[in-house]
């Protein structure tokens, strides 16, 4: 987007209507369309934007139009600003699905930017690639990718915070400097991290065109039946359940679903178990958890998803009833894509962590199908 593209953020501001494109004006702070004066231009210290449709476009959401309007707001909190009312459409509540029509004044209440810096803590980091633009690394378990709050700590971003220092981009989210995409908690793997604005926005095109392909190691419970298929099932918000996602049977609420795909291979069946390979082509939440669960295979150790825990004793008959994985079997090995500045092809990946070979040396030993 053009530095003419961009909505004006300075008081008394406006952008020449030859300068911007054929979706809005930008009316004048302080102004309405026929110049008189406009009362509550800015309200309890909120600077209020007002932009005037001067092209429809049929399919176009207000959420994702405002996104492309205000790069340095989140369609996230584009979001919650609709729902709470701080974005009007002729000075009226809107829903994020409405299409702006033609002559539409909508009203922006542009909150100050939220504060970015993250507080560094050693955290050990085990770093897989690394050069001037960007780095991988194989995620730890037990922890989550960045913090909700500035002070913030114990998260991923901390610890890059503390590894990188400035030299990290600063992504279209506070508190989650060169972070592209993110991993479970409870799921290792390698990660991809960006340190310049312009790798990230690079890396980020191509997670949103799915042109990354990332390969996820997984121990199923049950044999699957399928050597490989796909499961194409959308998936939505547990209507009980905080942090919780489902495949909804409630055909009549597709508004509310996120379509959800993934690929996946059967590598080695046990009595019982199942090693997968899972190439998800979305990214929503849980997907690869909820979509094996869905097809009667959860993953070991996910009790969240209908899983259960493991111990040597379950495996093999005999040794130890402690568990060997309090959380579910899942590791990303492998991301294939292209590197952000040299366009060059990139594979990398993070080995099978040892907790998982364990579970797959007992499987082998006691458990082979003959």
């Amino acid at each position: 987007m053009s530095q003419e593209d961009r909505p004006s953020t300075k008081p008394g501001n406006t952008a020449d209507a030859s300068s911007v494109d054929d979706d809005a004006i930008n009316l004048p702070i302080g102004e309405e369309p026929n110049g008189e004066e406009a009362a509550g231009d800015e309200e309890g210290g909120l600077e209020v934007q007002t932009l005037v449709i001067r092209k429809k476009r049929s399919g176009r959401r207000l959420d994702k139009y405002l996104q492309g309007r205000f790069p340095r707001m989140s369609r996230t909190l584009i979001q919650k600003l609709i729902k709470q009312g701080e974005i009007t459409v002729n000075g009226k509540k809107a829903k994020n699905s409405y299409e702006p029509a033609l002559g539409d004044e909508v009203a922006v209440r542009v909150p100050p930017p939220e504060p970015t810096d993250i507080t560094p803590e050693d955290i050990p980091l085990t770093i897989v690639y690394e050069d001037d633009h960007m780095l991988a690394l194989n995620k730890q378990v037990d922890i989550i990718c960045h913090p909700s709050k500035p002070s913030g700590l114990g998260t991923l971003a901390n610890g890059l915070a503390h590894y990188a220092g400035q030299n990290l981009s600063k992504g279209s989210e506070a508190f989650r400097p060169g972070i592209v995409h993110r991993l479970d908690k409870n799921t290792s793997g390698v990660m991809l991290i960006a340190k310049t604005d312009e790798a990230h926005w690079r890396l980020g095109l191509q997670f949103e065109k799915r042109e990354v392909q990332k390969t996820y190691f997984g121990i199923c419970e049950g044999e699957v039946s399928l050597d490989r298929d796909i499961i194409n099932q959308p998936l939505a918000d547990h209507p009980m359940i905080k942090e919780r996602y489902m495949v909804p049977g409630f055909p009549t609420r597709q508004m509310l679903f996120k379509d959800a795909l993934t690929k996946y291979e059967v590598q080695e069946r046990f009595r019982g178990f199942t090693i997968v390979h899972m190439f998800p082509k979305t990214g929503r939440t849980h997907q690869l958890r909820v979509h094996m669960s869905a097809i009667g295979y959860p993953l070991v150790g996910d009790t969240f998803y209908g899983g259960h825990f493991v111990s040597e004793k379950d495996l093999s008959g005999r040794g130890s009833e402690e568990t060997l994985l309090a959380f579910q079997a899942l590791h990303a090995f492998r991301i294939q894509f292209r590197h952000p500045i040299t366009e060059e092809p990139m594979e990398l990946s993070a080995p099978i962590p040892d907790r998982l070979t364990r579970i797959v040396d007992l499987l082998r030993a006691h458990r082979a199908i003959q």
